[in-house]
């Protein structure tokens, strides 16, 4: 006869853990609640060994002082939650940043003393409809600190933008997503919720004339090589910050990318990788960025003789007259000044990478190659943001077939024009 099993014994403060019927196994403990007194959770695994893990990390947080949400917890705590203990390990700092905001200012005040597990999507839908209609002025008592708006009996009707609300729904939805990994809730309800997407942000790119003109006025200036690959290598402005001159082969002319150079709440100016994995690549650098690097190089190194003690080695390409990093708010200041000597109409540093794309699709150049050189992580990105510039290629791609057929006995003089293509 097979004797039983023998259950195997719990480890010390490891909580009841079971296999339910379904075949997943359940750890359930107790933890401290945001008003101080013990509640009991629950959580979920494949294996005893993840649902163990699971219930040690809830206790380990909660023995820190760190709020420990479950579906029972209201939305507010568990945002609180989300943010302290998941989101800041897999978010960029400047971005979780922009996500506590979000919290902080919309959500929590629209939904946080409802109950996570009683969600529903009319509850989100009801929610984001107010947000998009409601004054923001009103909503956050700027009036009250100000003497303005509704204090005045005059709302000045400061709505959000479509593509604010669009942010704070997927702020929401990566939230409630964890819960639902986490085997907390059985669905994110927030997926459920359409918004109407925002128009996407119009950007002007330099035409080829416009480029010409402004490499042509970039030569007389000291970050003349910033600019001059900035345009010709669409290079975002975090990447070229953190450029060190070990990362360029002047020889083979290639650039590694390898980090960001950003600033950040708590860090300051920060050495941080790149947006995405696709973003770290190597790319070939054009003679005119050779020449211009090289000049840039012989002058940095007199720039240092004159600096003396004061010179700061940061190793970096670009830097300020005695080698510290150029922080990238006094670059976009920089550029709007350098701008307006030359002559050129206002736009943003990010529209050089604009430019950088859109005056490579129009000389023919493969999609995918556009891609590999500015590092989006999916095609579909670099179709998706120049979708603009396709329906001039196809004209030029279709006149280019009709010329190469000729015309016919049979067409008229004077064709009908071209039907609008779709």
């Amino acid at each position: 006869m097979t004797a039983p099993k023998r259950k195997k014994a719990r480890a010390n403060g490891e909580g009841t853990i079971y296999q339910r019927k379904d075949g997943r196994w359940e750890a359930a403990g107790y933890v401290l609640s945001a008003n101080g007194t013990r509640k009991r959770v629950r959580v979920y695994g494949i294996t005893r060994r993840e649902a163990a893990d699971k219930l040690a990390e809830k206790i380990a947080d909660s023995n820190r002082g760190l709020l420990v949400a479950t579906a029972d917890s209201t939305v507010g705590d568990y945002l609180t939650y989300w943010l302290g203990s998941v989101a800041v390990h897999r978010l960029r700092e400047n971005t979780h940043t922009r996500y506590a905001a979000c919290v902080r200012l919309h959500l929590i005040p629209g939904l946080g003393t409802k109950k996570v597990a009683r969600l529903t999507a009319k509850d989100v839908r009801t929610f984001l409809d107010r947000l998009r209609t409601t004054c923001q002025c009103c909503a956050q008592g700027l009036d009250t600190e100000w003497k303005r708006c509704c204090a005045i009996g005059e709302c000045c009707q400061k709505q959000l933008s479509a593509s604010t609300v669009t942010y704070v729904h997927s702020v929401l939805k990566s939230a409630l997503e964890h819960a639902v990994r986490e085997d907390e809730l059985p669905r994110n309800v927030a997926r459920n919720v359409k918004t109407s997407a925002p128009r996407p942000r119009r950007f002007r790119p330099l035409t080829a004339a416009e480029a010409r003109q402004f490499l042509d006025a970039a030569r007389a200036d000291r970050l003349h090589a910033l600019y001059e690959l900035a345009l010709r290598t669409g290079l975002r402005k975090g990447e070229l910050l953190g450029l060190h001159w070990e990362d360029l082969d002047l020889t083979t002319g290639t650039a590694s990318i390898r980090r960001s150079l950003q600033r950040t709440r708590t860090g300051g100016l920060t050495h941080l990788p790149t947006k995405t994995r696709a973003s770290e690549r190597r790319i070939a650098l054009p003679t005119e960025c050779l020449r211009s690097l090289k000049k840039h190089k012989e002058r940095q190194d007199r720039e240092r003789e004159t600096a003396g003690s004061t010179w700061q080695d940061s190793v970096l390409v670009f830097t300020t007259p005695t080698g510290g990093p150029l922080d990238p708010a006094n670059l976009t200041r920089r550029f709007r000044s350098f701008l307006n000597r030359a002559g050129l109409r206002r736009i943003r540093f990010h529209d050089l990478r604009h430019s950088t794309a859109t005056l490579l699709l129009e000389q023919g150049v493969d999609l995918v190659v556009i891609k590999e050189l500015l590092g989006h992580a999916h095609i579909g990105v670099t179709a998706g943001v120049y979708a603009h510039v396709r329906p001039r290629l196809q004209r030029q791609a279709i006149d280019t077939l009709g010329n190469a057929l000729g015309p016919t006995e049979e067409d008229p003089e004077d064709p009908p024009a071209m039907a609008a293509v779709r």
